[in-house]
């Protein structure tokens, strides 16, 4: 039964697979200089033997592993390369050996599973019929996003899958289950970059400014209104301000404030009005207190979606590979990811990996200086991704 020769595939490949894992994890690279990585991979892939190996947005790949009748149907498999700029703080043997360079997001991982489960693949491909498409690409972690340069770039063309199936670790899942959810499921992403310009001057003298300190604070109070008051409290939105940058001293008011920031929501539509009311809103309150206001808007990735049907089936097959309890359903997640970008060209299917150990002290969260993961989750994390390409290849 092809299930149980895949199960058994990925228990071998395991010890392969970590030790993937901890080569990437110690030798990260930041978005789009994934030099080192991409070609990691691509002698990863000759090594198994997978052919039609192709270039994509300077540092990603895709290549194509054909069973027999390869035409009759196509599905994708993706997995992200890039790190985060954070000092890592684990003390293990495969620590970052750059400073200032971590794998934080767990990308690593879902490098090698996907060169695990590429294994597997080729491994059973006189089992299955149609092709599965291999896709590794740079820059998710810095907009625009690599899946947007990927698609550019022809990623999901000659051929062009049916649907897409990526992986995302979850440290708050156990190790050993996985979650899904079908419809909408994370959020858009833009960034926000806000210059309030006013007359500095000295702190006793008041009347003599305009003060873009007091101007920038209204401002930021004055935006949460876009979501209390102009969202539709069904359609879920988050208005955050990460960084106020006002570099006067305890008596010297500055020329200007820099203000930087977060919106996303669920909802394409409200996503365009929020950023006609976030300008206005600026525009009139800061020019009304005597100020001008430069305020840019930078998009980034739109909502990801699941296709219902795609997902329904894929957590059908996880529920048989894995058993039904450890399979979880995934509630919104108001992060952002452009694996949205493929979502919103061909089915979607974007699932979480547990990777979770309080035992082992594995409990951190991504993006932290201490993040890790169980690598036991990644015997699952090669070996589902396989089943669940093969079961989707089966619809047909």
């Amino acid at each position: 039964m092809l299930k149980e020769k895949i199960k058994g595939l990925a228990k071998e490949l395991k010890s392969e697979v970590i030790s993937n894992r901890r080569h990437l994890h110690a030798n990260p690279e930041l978005s789009y200089q994934e030099f080192e990585t991409a070609e990691f991979v691509r002698q990863k892939l000759a090594e198994i033997g997978v052919s039609q190996v192709e270039q994509k947005a300077t540092t990603g790949w895709t290549a194509l592993i054909e069973g027999k009748n390869p035409t009759k149907r196509i599905i994708a498999l993706r997995a992200d390369m890039d790190a985060l700029p954070i000092i890592e703080a684990n003390e293990v043997s495969y620590k970052s050996k750059k400073n200032g360079v971590m794998h934080a997001c767990g990308h690593d991982a879902h490098t090698a599973s996907l060169l695990g489960a590429a294994k597997i693949l080729h491994s059973v491909k006189d089992q299955f019929e149609g092709t599965i498409k291999l896709i590794f690409q740079p820059g998710e972690e810095v907009a625009p996003g690599g899946a947007s340069y990927m698609i550019k770039d022809g990623a999901l063309e000659n051929p062009r899958p049916s649907g897409i199936i990526g992986q995302h670790v979850m440290p708050f899942i156990p190790a050993g289950k996985v979650g899904f959810r079908q419809g909408i499921y994370m959020a858009s992403a833009d960034e926000l970059y806000i210059t309030v310009k006013g007359k500095g001057g000295h702190g006793a003298m008041p009347e003599t400014l305009i003060d873009p300190v007091l101007i920038s604070s209204h401002l930021i109070v004055a935006l949460q209104q876009v979501v209390s008051r102009a969202a539709n409290p069904k359609v879920p939105s988050v208005l955050s301000f990460g960084r106020v940058e006002a570099l006067g001293a305890t008596n010297v008011i500055p020329n200007e404030v820099k203000i930087q920031g977060t919106f996303r929501t669920l909802n394409e539509d409200w996503r365009a009005q929020a950023h006609q009311k976030m300008l206005q809103i600026a525009k009139g309150l800061v020019e009304g207190m005597g100020g001008e206001v430069d305020f840019e808007i930078r998009k980034g990735y739109p909502f990801l979606q699941n296709d219902p049907e795609l997902t329904a089936r894929a957590t059908l097959a996880a529920k048989e590979y894995l058993g039904e309890e450890n399979v979880l359903d995934l509630d919104i997640w108001m992060a952002a990811e452009d694996f949205a970008y493929y979502s919103q060209e061909i089915d979607g299917c974007f699932y979480r990996l547990g990777t979770r150990n309080e035992e082992k002290g594995i409990v951190s969260s991504v993006h932290t200086p201490t993040f890790d993961i169980d690598e036991d989750a990644l015997e699952i994390g090669a070996g589902l991704m396989a089943w669940l390409a093969v079961s989707e290849l089966e619809k047909a």
